[in-house]
């Protein structure tokens, strides 16, 4: 996801709020899938990202590193960078 965001930010010039609402809420509609994934909202599934940076803006400029703090799926952690 971090090459896909920097791609939008970098080659097709959307700002990364764009870049983020694309590969996330617009996705899950695209899908099919916008009542049930795609935002953190009460009755969808919690699964979420936690990214080590200080501003979304930085997302987009992540291009070959992970900066994955901790991932949730279901509302359950499955990966923390603490416990690595």
């Amino acid at each position: 996801m971090p090459m896909m965001l920097s791609l939008a930010a970098t080659q097709m010039k959307l700002a990364p709020a764009e870049s983020i609402t694309a590969s996330t809420i617009n996705a899950a509609y695209s899908l099919g899938m916008g009542g049930e994934i795609g935002s953190l909202e009460k009755g969808k599934r919690a699964d979420f990202v936690i990214h080590d940076c200080g501003d979304h803006r930085e997302l987009a400029y992540f291009f070959g590193i992970e900066p994955a703090y901790e991932v949730y799926i279901d509302g359950r952690r499955v990966y923390s960078k603490r416990a690595a």
